[in-house]
């Protein structure tokens, strides 16, 4: 199995049994909390298929259709899972502020506290493993899922404290609490939708990736000169274009083969997939 899948099949099936587990208490005992974080965790199940779905077709070859491949699939899915984060916040708002309006009081125990606290340990590891995969990989659907997960911790915190106030009398504390963990969640899903939208529209590279592609060039033996650098996001990685100025008097191969080493070099850098050079004559091409 390739590495980008097992935190996506990792995350479907720790969700699906926390789910189960979230539910099966929160109906046991009455309890909103549980129930609503279950469907919670139901929802990255949700996201996570979607994730799956898009790394599959993101890591396609190019074809007719697709010359450059299909990376921009990858920032797409992400996208929509960031805005599937806005509507988790949304929702956890909402009910809390309607725990707030009915002003319900349940029986909480040991049982059901426990509960939540594998749940925010369990979904903890999972939201660090998927992350350090992501960042590894630089795979944005990952990084999109693992904050979904770390969503799932901080809503389950909300019910922790809501159930621990709960317990000593103070009904509002988990609506309160849940609608600080809402406004986290918006913060992070508004960050990814944005980032992948700077994906989407080929935005180009930041300055300091510009000059570092700029000096990795210069670096190459035959390289006098560089200028019109332009760079743009196909997916998570970029594409460059760049002209290098070469001595006048070096015969085509000579030329062509110090092109082909600037080309190399930095294609090797971690934020570049393509590199497209062409050669002037110092002094002579403008």
């Amino acid at each position: 199995m390739k590495e980008e899948l097992k935190p996506i099949w990792f995350s479907i099936i720790g969700n699906v049994f926390l789910a189960a587990v979230k539910i099966a208490a929160g109906l046991v005992y009455s309890s909103l909390a549980l129930i609503s974080d279950g469907v919670h965790s139901l929802s990255d199940v949700v996201t996570s298929v979607i994730g799956l779905i898009g790394i599959r077709i993101s890591s396609r070859p190019p074809d007719e259709n697709h010359p450059f491949g299909h990376s921009r699939f990858e920032p797409l899915f992400a996208f929509f899972m960031g805005l599937a984060l806005l509507l988790v916040a949304y929702e956890i708002g909402r009910d809390s502020l309607g725990r707030m309006v009915a002003g319900r009081a349940i029986e909480v125990n040991s049982i059901m506290l426990g509960v939540a606290v594998f749940s925010i340990a369990f979904k903890e590891f999972m939201t660090r493993y998927t992350l350090n995969v992501g960042r590894k990989l630089n795979n944005q659907i990952l990084i999109a899922d693992a904050y979904h997960h770390r969503s799932d911790v901080l809503s389950t915190i909300a019910v922790l404290f809501g159930l621990l106030t709960e317990k000593f009398g103070f009904r509002y504390g988990d609506s309160l609490a849940g609608l600080i963990v809402a406004l986290f969640i918006a913060k992070v899903a508004l960050e990814i939708v944005t980032r992948n939208i700077n994906f989407l529209t080929g935005t180009s590279a930041p300055s300091e990736i510009c000059e570092r592609i700029k000096k990795t060039a210069l670096a190459v033996e035959g390289v006098a000169g560089v200028h019109d650098l332009r760079t743009h996001y196909v997916g998570p990685k970029l594409h460059v274009e760049l002209h290098i100025e070469v001595p006048p008097g070096l015969d085509l191969k000579e030329a062509h083969d110090i092109s082909e080493e600037v080309k190399r070099r930095i294609e090797r850098l971690d934020a570049v997939d393509t590199a497209f050079v062409h050669v002037d004559i110092q002094g002579v091409t403008e």
